[in-house]
């Protein structure tokens, strides 16, 4: 299963360097279409030059050129993004596919051949069954910048006007789009269960159950559900029982 289908409202950041403009401009569209079709949100941005990237090098995949003008080299480029511990996967463009051997500098993702530009969908597809094995989700905040969640931080979800609140185990939170049981399906598999109307718990941080309320790690209580106390209390000791296990 592909995480993306899965999950309607999640975004990624995609950036693209390649100094042609004519394929940079190729590159995006199969890109933006892959997303459309999909249904999910993301955040594109495209560079002509690999110093123009660097500067704000904020980026989940980066699609880049091997070959850049101005003496650029996509592989030198790779080398300074492991150098300062840059986590982003790269995937190389080139029409030239014997430089593909050099690719173990720097551990590269994907080679895309700029003949084959339908290869960019394969390499998304396999990035974001990555992301649901690192427990990465994406999601558009209010101002519509995509933001990166990890659910092994993710206490609870709950409902805030129009919008999800996220709140994480450090105390920091997020408001993003979405439907709170249309989350709630999705993050199912992960551990996560809508207790009542308004909350979505991680299963994992709940350290006390009783016949009305559930107590999270942080001290935070919240109210089953009437509706949903049956079927919590099933999957709650499912799933305490499948990790203590």
């Amino acid at each position: 299963m592909v995480w993306a289908g899965a999950w309607r409202g999640t975004g990624m950041k995609i950036g693209i360097v390649e100094d042609e403009a004519v394929w940079r401009d190729k590159i995006q569209a199969v890109i933006e279409e892959y997303f459309k079709d999909k249904n999910i949100l993301s955040e594109i941005k495209s560079y002509s030059s690999g110093k123009d990237f660097m500067e704000n090098a904020d980026t989940d995949l980066l699609f880049l050129d091997i070959e850049l003008e101005e003496g650029e080299d996509g592989f030198d480029i790779a080398e300074q993004l492991m150098h300062f511990g840059n986590q982003c996967k790269v995937c190389f463009l080139t029409s030239h596919t014997e430089m593909t051997r050099l690719g173990y500098r720097v551990n590269a993702f994907r080679y895309i051949d700029k003949k084959h530009l339908e290869e960019i969908n394969e390499a998304l597809d396999f990035f974001l069954e990555t992301r649901i094995q690192d427990r990465i989700i994406y999601c558009k905040d209010n101002t519509g910048i995509c933001k990166k969640i990890n659910l092994n931080e993710l206490l609870l979800i709950e409902t805030y006007g129009r919008k999800l609140k996220y709140r994480m185990l450090d105390g920091s939170e997020y408001f993003c789009e979405g439907r709170i049981s249309e989350t709630a399906k999705n993050l199912s598999q992960f551990g996560f269960f809508q207790i009542q109307r308004s909350y979505i718990v991680n299963l994992k941080y709940i350290e006390k159950v009783n016949s009305r309320e559930v107590a999270l790690c942080n001290g935070v209580e919240v109210v089953i559900g009437r509706a949903h106390s049956k079927e919590f209390k099933k999957e709650f000791f499912k799933w305490r029982m499948r990790f203590d296990n």
